[in-house]
């Protein structure tokens, strides 16, 4: 199911497989070129289920919904595109469904976390240390501070936090030691070029160089995104705004963000037994969902060859219990 170069769909193929068992709405909530869905629509089409199905996809980038717009063109009549943050799925489905006329409950929900290749391979975002544009790693370019904000105005103490925090960096302290003082006597850092000479220039030792980039530019993304913070309010969104049964997927490419998952999933699924000793036959209270899988998926060797971004991709599935409480934020 290979898309071109704006964005290949990790682990399409068990993604269809566990989200479309109906036909309804379904909701790809990281939208970015638009290959999941595309994967999603071709099966509901396969199915049968088409005609009587709608996909909302949900992209903050101008850039990915016009590829997406491109890449759904076929299935237009079925397909919404909204731009936004997957923060608001609970407002985004809410307002689609009631102008489609659709129930407000959704059969699917697919939350994809990497950061597509366009992005990455997009100077000028600024995400990569890799290719030199300014610093700036906003998913919506219109909105909140940028990287090289963040990097001119915090204090030594802040950015050691957000590098330790976010990217689990051990040399926090001294990087970010080596920006302020790089600041105080240059001025401020504006480029991916420039932020990544400071940090070469502390790290040390071919491949430790690249984990500490990687580490530090992840931890900075992270932070000019609010992604963990924004992660946690659409899982227990989403959860909510399944129907009966209705599933909801989740990809994730680093520990952070599959611990959040995870946590919230198994908190979500726990039932309530009382005090121990009571000898229950049922539970106080059922879970909100259940796990689909025990334990995340990962990509085959086969796709890993073929596509390098899913050799850190983690697949969770959870279903919707219809006897079940609220999700456990």
């Amino acid at each position: 199911m290979a898309q071109d170069t704006f964005h290949v769909p990790v682990l399409a193929d068990e993604i269809v497989a566990f989200l479309v068992q109906k036909p309804g709405v379904y909701v790809d909530g990281t939208l970015g070129g638009g290959g999941h869905s595309l994967a999603i629509l071709r099966a509901l089409e396969k199915a049968g289920y088409l005609e009587s199905s709608l996909l909302i996809g949900i992209d903050q980038d101008d850039a990915a919904l016009r590829k997406a717009e491109e890449t759904l063109r076929e299935f237009r009549t079925n397909s919404v595109l909204v731009k936004g943050n997957f923060e608001e799925i609970s407002g985004v489905i809410q307002r689609v469904c009631s102008e489609r006329e659709r129930p407000r409950k959704v059969s699917g929900i697919l939350l994809d976390l990497g950061v597509s290749s366009f992005q990455i391979d997009s100077a000028e975002r600024g995400f990569s240390y890799l290719r030199n544009g300014p610093l700036d790693m906003r998913m919506d370019s219109s909105g909140q501070r940028s990287a090289a904000d963040i990097v001119n105005t915090c204090d030594e103490r802040e950015l050691a936090q957000i590098f330790y925090r976010y990217g689990e960096e051990p040399r926090s302290r001294a990087i970010s030691r080596a920006i302020v003082g790089y600041r105080q006597k240059h001025g401020p850092i504006s480029t991916t070029e420039e932020l990544a000479g400071i940090i070469r220039a502390i790290a040390y030792g071919g491949d430790n160089v690249i984990k500490t980039l990687s580490r530090v530019f992840q931890a900075l993304r992270i932070e000019v995104n609010r992604e963990l913070d924004v992660l946690r309010e659409a899982l227990c969104d989403g959860i909510e705004s399944l129907e009966d049964h209705g599933r909801m997927a989740v990809i994730s490419y680093h520990s952070l963000e599959d611990r959040i998952v995870k946590t919230v999933f198994a908190d979500s699924a726990r039932e309530d037994w009382g005090p121990k000793g009571v000898g229950l036959r049922e539970p106080l209270k059922r879970g909100a969902i259940r796990l689909v899988t025990r334990k995340p998926l990962i990509a085959s060797s086969g796709e890993t060859a073929s596509n390098s971004r899913a050799r850190s991709a983690k697949l969770r599935v959870i279903e919707k219990n219809p006897e079940g409480g609220s999700c456990a934020s």
